[in-house]
């Protein structure tokens, strides 16, 4: 009898303290209702009632919301229900440095959150930084945009480094699943991995996104891509066309409308591979090989051209770039690019409109502003595009349709260093045959391609790492390979990073690395010293090993490979982006036995890989290396390794 009172008595304290406050709040809601459906419009209390209303369904909605998530209405302060349009992970530029903030657009309001520290069993939070109603939302123009915060960005080679990591530690994981290791080391290096993983995510970006609050404050968020730029400014546009006014939410509003995110949210995890579950794709790895045809949809002609982006290592890059069609309604470009694929997952295309107006120019980068005209996204779906025959498709973008081809080559497959059959060519044939036949120290394609590049290209943004056109690459690799006499004529006409790309061609098609197979283990070895003073003597003894054609020739490429990078504030291309272009080109060895380093696909970035990178990096950072002081030094050296 009296545990039945106990309960009794427990049931009726609930009952006061929880059912009791919510059903009268339910009831005022209902009595609110009435009293504004019987208040004239133009009534002084009308508003407040309004208020009052509004700030009691939303009170009822996060309430409901824990009892059934599927709930998700929050009402506006005309009355209508609020909706959650689109959100995802954004990096914002705060107080001089970067921060990593879900932001979440309603259908009336722009909100910056982020995640709560909870301890361990407490359910996630968000915690509000800031809001903006659309309606006092403005995007300043670029040339009106005050010039960015000072914010101190990560050097390229570190975030090489960082990619390096990431695919070391994946390898790690691979093995330690194999060998059915402990799940606490596995769970161990998923960590190390997605500290590398949020750190790159964080210091990737580059691309300014800034808003405006009519009221005086700006907000600067750094994007990988364009394509989330104009992504997130379309979706609020076109909001903004409704008829929107300003508000401001009370702190108890503000407090729910927090509180809705984290059951509303679309984008669950930090976009990186350590959130991924096991069975996830893990992407593809080797060369996609796009023809971009044509395009039509266009209202009036402009000056066109597309470019081309991958998704790698959790962030969009771009890799490819059409060239500029004048003044023309239907562009047709039929431009093939070869892009190499990191994990990749998507294909972006953009189609721009080319500004020649030097007044819009960005302060944020210094850039002129083209506009875009239409973008859309595929999926790399493997069993679409792991085939031998070209897959053709249009993408619909905006009103605009841009027909392409890609098909895929697997990494093993592209990679192969096969010899020529016709040794009377440059590609594929030894550089000591044809340094022999053309009498000359460096082969003339080499001296051609880089006289070219230093003339016009030293400055072009991305110079060796975005993709040249494939089919004006052949059709320069065809006319070296005749010896034609218009060579000079071809090359100054040229698209300057197809000449860019004929380069890596060349040293990519060697039959052997320029750095040779023989000497290949002990590069690995070399570069793996710990001491500095053992580190120089190796390395230097291994380039006077070299036969002279090869040597020559790498010193002439090492030379000009500085000059490309001392233009770095211009071209983006640091030395260590150079020596990530050109390190396994030069150093990747041709025995089909190297394949056994290269366990999985995935190890894109394995140790060797790595350690080809550093290997140039090395030369690279090394003050000028003289050929004759080199070969004088011979004497002192035993020339056995």
């Amino acid at each position: 009898m009296e545990i039945l009172l106990i309960i009794r008595f427990c049931c009726n304290c609930t009952y006061a303290l929880l059912y009791k406050p919510i059903d009268r709040v339910t009831r005022s809601t209902l009595v609110l209702h009435d009293l504004l459906k019987h208040t004239p419009v133009d009534h002084p209390d009308y508003p407040l009632l309004q208020d009052a209303l509004r700030i009691s369904q939303n009170f009822l909605s996060s309430i409901n919301e824990d009892i059934d998530p599927r709930r998700t209405a929050v009402t506006t302060p005309k009355g209508e229900t609020r909706q959650l349009v689109k959100d995802g992970f954004l990096v914002e530029v705060s107080e001089s440095s970067r921060k990593l903030r879900h932001v979440f657009l309603f259908t009336d309001v722009l909100l910056c959150a982020k995640l709560k520290k909870t301890s361990a069993g407490k359910h996630q939070q968000y915690d509000c930084k800031w809001y903006i109603p659309l309606a006092d939302l403005v995007f300043p123009s670029p040339e009106e945009s005050e010039a960015s915060p000072q914010v101190h960005p990560f050097p390229d080679h570190e975030l090489e480094d960082m990619k390096m990591k990431i695919s070391a530690l994946k390898s790690e994981i691979q093995k330690e699943k194999a060998n059915k290791g402990q799940s606490r080391a596995i769970e161990r290096l998923k960590k190390k991995m997605f500290e590398n993983e949020f750190l790159l995510l964080l210091n990737s970006p580059t691309i300014p996104f800034r808003i405006h609050n009519r009221n005086g404050k700006s907000y600067l968020f750094l994007l990988s891509s364009d394509y989330e730029r104009s992504e997130w400014r379309e979706a609020i546009q076109k909001l903004q066309k409704k008829d929107l006014q300003a508000f401001v939410l009370s702190s108890v509003e503000l407090q729910v409308l927090t509180g809705s995110c984290f059951k509303l949210r679309t984008v669950h995890n930090i976009p990186v591979t350590s959130n991924k579950d096991d069975d996830e794709s893990p992407g593809l790895y080797g060369f996609l090989h796009v023809i971009v045809h044509s395009a039509k949809g266009f209202k009036q002609s402009a000056n066109l051209y597309c470019t081309l982006e991958v998704d790698s290592f959790g962030y969009f890059v771009s890799k490819a770039k059409t060239r500029v069609f004048r003044d023309t309604t239907e562009p047709k470009w039929d431009e093939e690019f070869e892009i190499e694929l990191e994990g990749s997952q998507s294909l972006r295309i953009l189609c721009y409109e080319k500004c020649y107006d030097k007044t819009k120019v960005n302060k944020d980068n210094n850039e002129i502003v083209d506009k875009i005209m239409g973008k859309g996204q595929i999926q790399l779906d493997p069993q679409t595009v792991e085939t031998k025959n070209w897959h053709t498709d249009v993408i619909e973008m905006n009103g605009i349709k841009v027909e392409f081809s890609m098909k895929f080559t697997s990494r093993d497959m592209s990679l192969k260093r096969t010899p020529s059959k016709k040794q009377t060519g440059v590609f594929g044939v030894k550089i000591s045959v044809v340094t022999k036949r053309e009498r000359s120290k460096v082969p003339y394609i080499v001296r051609q391609c880089v006289e070219e590049v230093e003339k016009r290209g030293i400055e072009e943004v991305g110079i060796y790492r975005i993709s040249g056109v494939a089919t004006d690459i052949q059709a320069l690799k065809a006319v070296f390979d005749a010896n034609n006499k218009d060579i000079l004529l071809m090359l100054s006409d040229m698209d300057i990073n197809a000449i860019a790309g004929t380069l890596k061609l060349y040293f990519r098609e060697l039959p052997e690395p320029l750095l040779t197979d023989r000497l290949y283990p002990a590069f690995m070895e070399g570069i793996a010293l710990s001491d500095p003073a053992a580190k120089e003597n190796c390395m230097m003894h291994l380039l006077r090993t070299l036969p002279d054609p090869n040597l020559i020739t790498f010193l002439f490429l090492l030379e000009h490979l500085k000059r490309v990078a001392e233009k770095e504030p211009v071209n983006k291309m640091s030395l260590h982006n150079l020596a990530t272009v050109f390190g396994p080109t030069l150093l990747r060895p041709s025995e089909v036995e190297s394949k056994a380093h290269l366990t999985s696909a995935a190890d894109i970035w394995s140790h060797d890989v790595m350690a080809q990178v550093q290997v140039l990096l090395y030369y690279l950072q090394h003050p000028p290396i003289s050929f004759a002081e080199l070969k004088r030094n011979t004497l002192y050296f035993s020339t056995d390794v």
